[in-house]
């Protein structure tokens, strides 16, 4: 069983910034790859970031490319999601998981997860 808390949410104005924490309760070099995403009500969970731990090859959406950034503190089992230019359609809970098996490339979908933290929320407004 891996545990993940994350933290580092809260309300914050168009164009600020923000920092996501993830800490696990395991080394982070024991997983293959740490992934954030985000849900908002009625819709699916979509991947934002991911990152394989042996390599450091990183997935982004998208929609937060040149704006997050994923980056891993393996002294402090923690993960970051650094979040930039933030708008309001990046309100959501965002949630940190973890891949313990290997599989191909950088995982991004949910279902390719296997333990969850409970997610923080994110609200961009004025």
């Amino acid at each position: 069983q891996v545990y993940l808390t994350e933290s580092g949410g809260g309300l914050v104005h168009p164009e600020g910034s923000l920092r996501l924490s993830c800490a696990a309760s395991a080394r982070i070099d024991d997983f293959y790859a740490v992934g954030w995403f985000r849900q908002v009500p009625g819709k699916e969970r979509e991947g934002v970031s991911g990152i394989r731990i042996s390599d450091g090859n990183t997935y982004y959406a998208d929609f937060v490319k040149g704006r997050f950034t994923v980056s891993v503190d393996f002294a402090k089992k923690t993960v970051y999601l650094q979040m930039n230019s933030l708008k309001p359609e990046d309100t959501a809970v965002y949630y940190c998981a973890v891949v313990i098996g290997p599989r191909r490339g950088v995982p991004h979908t949910p279902g390719e997860y296997d333990y969850w933290g409970q997610g923080v929320q994110v609200t961009v407004g004025s």
